[in-house]
């Protein structure tokens, strides 16, 4: 009962952007699930794979295809739209909402991650941890090994060069390049 209410708070705290243990007993046994899903995932014959990443995540959209291998680390707080198309070696460190619009492509090696661990070294050292979610918009594409850091959002219709680091959030019909990604001009 001890572990449902630290649990719990730990949850919420987590969801709601503040300082949480990572070490949970209860956040690792959801973890533990999402790691035999994702595997099932990566293990699965091509037919079998829709069903499977829609048994991993909140929600996938039609006619999306993911390339394997996929890590997630829950599954369960990141929502995958429409028509999008994902290379292999995608990971998703969801502890915070990561959202992905329609029509979205992401390139090979891609991460995007919602994690932020302290830079001072006695909470680092006690798992001290903070989540911010990561939105990407409709029509966006992600080149191969771009990786977007927590807490932002890339605006639809905009594209992101591979190898990028983005930190900032990124507006709407940009091309966006380097680490950090900087925006250097529009795309049409």
């Amino acid at each position: 009962m001890n572990v449902d209410l630290q649990l719990l708070t730990t949850r919420q705290r987590m969801t709601e952007g503040q300082p949480f243990r990572h070490d949970n007993p209860g956040l690792r046994a959801e973890r533990d699930a999402g790691e035999r899903k994702c595997r099932a995932f990566n293990d699965a014959e091509p037919t079998e794979r829709p069903a499977r990443l829609a048994d991993l995540l909140a929600s996938v959209g039609a006619r999306t295809d993911v390339r394997p291998p996929l890590t997630v680390e829950f599954g369960i707080r990141t929502r995958l739209g429409a028509r999008c198309v994902v290379g292999p070696g995608l990971v998703v460190q969801d502890h915070a909402e990561v959202i992905i619009g329609d029509d979205v492509q992401i390139g090979a090696g891609v991460q995007l991650l919602t994690l932020t661990l302290p830079v001072q070294a006695a909470p680092r050292r006690d798992k001290w941890a903070a989540a911010s979610p990561v939105t990407i918009g409709d029509n966006v594409s992600l080149g191969a090994g771009v990786i977007v850091n927590p807490g932002v959002r890339i605006g639809s219709d905009t594209v992101v060069g591979a190898g990028s680091v983005v930190i900032d959030d990124l507006p709407d019909g940009v091309l966006a390049v380097g680490n950090p990604a900087k925006v250097i001009g529009k795309v049409g």
